[in-house]
């Protein structure tokens, strides 16, 4: 798939520096593009290498990194222009619709328009799926699971039953949604389960990476909601509410019933206790233990960073003895007091 560069630049909206016939194949990155390649600059430290790039044009933010380069489009978030741009370029697209014969479709689901049903799919009684729904190879929808427009479902991914999924969502293969919530309650020596009565929502334009989880409630349901874009291999548990725009990375785990609000981001590995708040706007580091409630937005941490491993064990048996090492210095301060 070939473009001008004229065309690129009118796609996203930017200001034309060079020849606008220049044609553009694909996108790559600054170091390695070519003379029928687009790239960008949004990172200061990259800047640089525009003197040095064989790249067909750039995508900056001004003319003087422009000036830099033969052919370049002009554009105020080079970053979001490039992210744009990767939609012109993207060949993993279905191109065709219907049933495969191999599916298995309950009478009862309703099938909305242009809808693609995979191999091996199996869609329960009473489903509904919108009009140019993708459902993938090996895919599993049970009883009552609503899927909105325009929705795709990569391989394997399993929906359990009454679950609700928006429109524009973008599911990736080996996700599970709906499955029962880590719920029980001691019995004797043992466990007595806790059926799970809820069911799952989420919301449009939500993205789920590959072989994520996330758990119906208890009672009431565990929300998603708009705009959330989830990494790969999140654990998001039982009643657990997600506000809109709020980004999850990659082996994150969310206990249950915690509430987290809107345009937040949790880093990778970050780990969130159970039957917490946290405010919109807030931004947690990668690795953090949150262990209590946020209601300020901001950035906030917590672990010990990488060191020289025997600094590091040092620096752990300090960190063992701090209570008596608080209690002397309150000591110390105690006697300083009398003395003046």
């Amino acid at each position: 798939m070939s473009y001008t560069l004229g065309q690129l630049c009118d796609f996203v909206g930017g200001v034309l520096h060079g020849d606008g016939l220049i044609k553009v194949d694909r996108l790559a990155t600054i170091k390695l593009a070519r003379a029928n390649e687009l790239t960008f600059v949004a990172n200061p430290k990259y800047v640089a290498e525009l003197d040095k790039t064989n790249a067909g044009g750039v995508l900056v933010k001004n003319q003087a990194q422009a000036d830099k380069v033969s052919n370049a489009i002009i554009v105020e978030n080079p970053y979001l222009a490039f992210a744009k741009l990767t939609a012109l370029f993207n060949t993993v697209t279905s191109n065709w619709t219907g049933k495969h014969a191999t599916a298995t479709v309950a009478e009862s689901a309703h099938i909305g328009r242009n809808v693609t049903i995979g191999p091996n799919v199996v869609i329960e009684e009473n489903a509904v799926l919108e009009d140019n729904v993708v459902v993938s190879a090996g895919c599993v929808l049970g009883a009552n699971v609503f899927i909105g427009r325009n929705t795709k479902l990569n391989a394997n991914v399993t929906i359990y039953h009454s679950v609700i999924i928006g429109k524009d969502c973008i599911i990736h293969s080996g996700a599970v949604i709906g499955a029962d919530g880590f719920g029980f309650a001691p019995e004797g020596q043992g466990w007595q389960k806790i059926h799970q009565l809820g069911s799952v929502e989420i919301g449009n334009k939500v993205e789920i990476g590959a072989n994520t989880t996330i758990d119906r409630g208890a009672i009431e349901d565990t929300r998603i909601g708009n705009g959330v874009i989830i990494d790969n291999q999140v654990q998001i548990a039982h009643n657990v509410e997600i506000g809109d725009n709020t980004a999850i990375a990659g082996c994150a785990a969310i206990a249950g019933s915690t509430a987290i609000g809107q345009n937040c981001t949790i880093s990778g590995g970050v780990g969130v206790i159970g039957h917490l708040e946290i405010a919109d706007n807030v931004h947690i580091t990668a690795m953090s233990l949150v262990s209590k409630s946020i209601s300020v937005a901001g950035s906030y941490s917590s672990g010990t960073g990488l060191d020289n491993t025997d600094k590091w064990r040092r620096s752990a048996a300090r960190l063992r003895r701090i209570d008596e090492m608080a209690k002397a210095i309150a000591q110390l301060e105690k006697q300083l007091n009398k003395l003046y």
